[in-house]
């Protein structure tokens, strides 16, 4: 069994780096304080962790360079993280089918786009279209994760591929991607809802969010067998 040794040098963050995430949690700071001072009770972990789910996506986005492979490499390194990606989404609530296939009782769907602003930062402003064919729920905080996600995937199974490991397979025989993978998508499961209001408040946000920045450090790192 082959490990990848952690670089300690590579874990202090760059100037830039320190700068940018300064900004960042200004930033989102104040948007958390405005925010509580128009609500009267709110549960704190709804304030903090779609922050932690946008900080480390953020943060994977802009440490990850993925490594030089040919085209062909590249594209099918795409493939597998559009595909993952899709999965994700479905699973996490972001996709569903419309409701010519499935019905909510209690809740009279708002066809077309509408934009949901009184959600609390990193929920909202959340951008959703509802149709009989498809609905399509975008949280900010799952944008970002997902895609971070999807972008560390991409990079992995070039890793894969170039150790003499073929495209998904190469991905699937590492433990420490395989489990993320199928550990999100369980979490995905059970928290996703069909109601926005639902999605928002009633999904298993502190578990979701601990799977999340473990896949994130996983993937980063990419210790293999």
């Amino acid at each position: 069994m082959a490990t990848e040794r952690v670089d300690v040098a590579s874990l202090v963050p760059e100037p830039s780096t320190v700068f940018a995430g300064f900004v960042v949690l200004t930033i989102e700071a104040l948007l958390a304080l405005l925010y509580l001072t128009e609500v009267s009770s709110i549960a704190l972990s709804l304030v903090v962790l779609p922050f932690v789910w946008i900080n480390v996506g953020l943060w994977a986005l802009w440490r990850t360079d993925p490594p030089a492979a040919p085209v062909r490499r590249r594209r099918i390194a795409a493939v597998v993280a559009v595909g993952y990606a899709l999965i994700l989404a479905y699973f996490g609530g972001l996709l569903d089918l419309g409701y010519a296939f499935v019905s909510v009782p209690g809740y009279d769907p708002s066809y077309g786009w509408y934009v949901a602003t009184s959600l609390p930062p990193g929920f909202g402003p959340a951008v959703t279209y509802e149709s009989d064919l498809l609905i399509v729920r975008l949280f900010p905080y799952q944008v970002v994760g997902y895609t971070a996600l999807a972008y560390l995937v991409y990079v992995t199974v070039i890793d894969a591929a170039g150790a003499a490991v073929s495209g998904v397979l190469g991905l699937l025989s590492c433990v420490s991607c395989s489990w993320p993978v199928i550990a999100t998508i369980v979490t995905g499961v059970a928290g996703s809802s069909s109601a926005l209001a639902a999605q928002a408040y009633q999904q298993s946000l502190p578990l979701s969010t601990a799977v999340f920045v473990v896949t994130v450090g996983l993937l980063y790192w990419r210790p293999s067998l």
